[in-house]
């Protein structure tokens, strides 16, 4: 079987704010297949298209009101299929969020699971008893403030919700559920879809004792938005349960061709390695993971050594998917900015190194144009932790303002419309358009191509070698290849004796000369 995945780089679009085609503000299904040329141009496998599905959108598309249902603001499913028919003319895989651990509570199966403890779908959802005290019956946070239990009056019970109390868990205990599930995810196979991006993908299965959290064993993280950090989460998620539904999900998918699940971990550091190993082990579950741990402010050698050997050592047989940012962090270029000589440096070296990583890659729509994180005023907002929280957080909003297409046109090109967010100078400054010969545009369209014509990166072995901060350096060897890889990770020159003879085959800020390796700030190197 062709494992297409495997070597794939994979570009996620952000619907709402990649193009829209009918002026009202908002991107559309119409407008990302215009835009198709565009993406196919970049040398890319796949698309990963975020929620597109019905909803009230009170978390932008990750609070589903049907799963079979695209949401009018994007279109419909003739719209649908014919991206999916574009795209796979141009050789392009399309991918799609499926967020399968809660709906929105407008969804019909929480419209009759909230009306009485005896109806059909009254397990559907996660239903709990108030503590003599009419607490809540655990611990647990919500990701967006408070707890994660929600009084209904109508049952006398509480709901879960990891997010949103608009956004209740499914309870997937009730194989019920699960088999209901399935059989959305194959409506969309059904259609051509090629495989899922799967939202939070450890959440799905939570303690049916309804045990609570103890208290972090490590220093707690504390956020305005996020008291996640001060429990230790072994309750409330990562249940062993998860293992046994993912492998549900896996025979469903195999039995079509070529399809891929990558799976969206939610946690931080080390944690985050294992269970991406967990849950890519074998065959017979997921695909490929991610977490968020490359997604965070920490940008040192080790971090990232840590990262890859982690997972190297927790899933031998697994397979990584790493990226930068995403719809969720602050863009890369802004969030490393301290470690940066210039946003132009930044991001010819995170390009260089993500595209040097042995995995399967993902870029966020506008990381090709060295995209900077938006500066948003309360008033500009529609992110609900930003709204709730301003301005101790800043929320999402900044990253998913809409893609740059052509500088002076109205909202650079992206609406004639009033855009959701707002097109601010210093983003479209960086526009599609004022991307010519020696861009950071054209330099991610080179690397990408320079990494899949490479034997080495794309399915070599990854050695590291031990070098002080703030140097990372591996070597990438296949058969037919071995690359070294430097990468400069501050602002300050470091010059590396070489014990044999090299060149440089891609380089940037680098000079090789009397056996001597010399990288500027955020400088970088592949020897061969």
């Amino acid at each position: 079987m062709h494992e297409w995945w495997r070597s794939a780089v994979i570009y996620q679009v952000y619907p709402r704010s990649y193009q829209d085609d009918d002026g009202d503000g908002v991107g559309d299904l119409a407008g990302i297949t215009r835009r198709l040329d565009y993406i196919a141009s970049l040398g890319v496998d796949c698309i990963w298209l975020s929620p597109i599905f019905a909803s009230p959108q009170a978390d932008m598309g990750y609070d589903v009101s049907d799963y079979l249902a695209v949401d009018p603001l994007f279109g419909d499913l003739n719209a649908f299929d014919e991206l999916i028919e574009a795209a796979h003319a141009r050789g392009l895989k399309v991918i799609v969020d499926q967020v399968l651990s809660h709906s929105s509570d407008q969804h019909e199966w929480f419209k009759e699971s909230r009306k009485d403890r005896t109806n059909p779908k009254a397990d559907w959802y996660v239903w709990a008893d108030p503590l003599p005290d009419g607490a809540p019956p655990t611990n647990w946070h919500s990701h967006f403030g408070g707890p994660a239990w929600e009084f209904d009056p109508g049952r006398g019970q509480y709901f879960l919700h990891n997010f949103l109390a608009s956004q209740p868990d499914l309870n997937f205990h009730n194989p019920d559920v699960i088999d209901a599930i399935l059989e959305t995810c194959k409506f969309w196979l059904d259609r051509g879809l090629d495989g899922f991006r799967l939202d939070t993908v450890n959440y799905y299965f939570h303690d049916q004792k309804l045990r609570s959290n103890p208290p972090a064993q490590a220093k707690p993280q504390v956020m305005a938005t996020d008291l996640y950090g001060m429990q230790n989460n072994i309750y409330n998620k990562t249940r062993p349960e998860n293992l046994a539904f993912l492998e549900r999900l896996r025979a469903l998918t195999d039995q079509y061709e070529d399809i891929m699940m990558v799976g969206e971990v939610g946690e931080m550091g080390r944690r985050s390695i294992e269970i991406m190993g967990e849950y890519t082990a074998g065959t017979d579950r997921l695909h490929m993971a991610y977490s968020f741990a490359m997604l965070g402010p920490d940008f040192n050698a080790e971090h990232f050594r840590n990262c890859i050997e982690g997972f190297q050592t927790g899933a031998p047989d697994g397979h990584p998917y790493w990226s930068f940012s995403n719809h969720d962090v602050p863009r890369q270029v802004s969030r490393w900015a301290e470690y940066s000589v210039s946003e132009d440096a930044m991001a010819r070296l995170a390009c260089a190194m993500l595209m040097s990583f042995e995995g399967t890659i993902g870029i966020y729509q506008g990381e090709e144009l060295g995209q900077t994180e938006t500066e948003l005023v309360f008033e500009e907002l529609t992110d609900p932790p930003a709204i709730r929280y301003w301005p101790a957080v800043k929320g999402r909003d900044g990253c998913r303002t809409p893609m740059v297409w052509e500088k002076d046109a109205a909202n650079a090109g992206f609406s004639t419309g009033k855009p959701w967010l707002p097109v601010k100078a210093p983003q479209a400054a960086k526009a599609v358009d004022q991307q010519g010969e020696g861009s950071i545009l054209a330099y991610y369209t080179d690397m990408i191509a320079y990494r899949k014509a490479s034997p080495a990166l794309t399915h070599g072995k990854t050695a590291f070698i031990s070098l002080p901060e703030p140097l990372l350096a591996f070597t990438r060897t296949s058969d037919e290849q071995m690359l070294t890889c430097v990468f400069n990770l501050s602002k300050d020159t470091q010059t590396i004796p070489m014990s044999k003879a090299s060149a440089i085959a891609v380089g940037n800020a680098a000079t090789l000369k009397g056996g001597k390796l010399t990288l500027e700030g955020n400088g970088f190197a592949y020897l061969t």
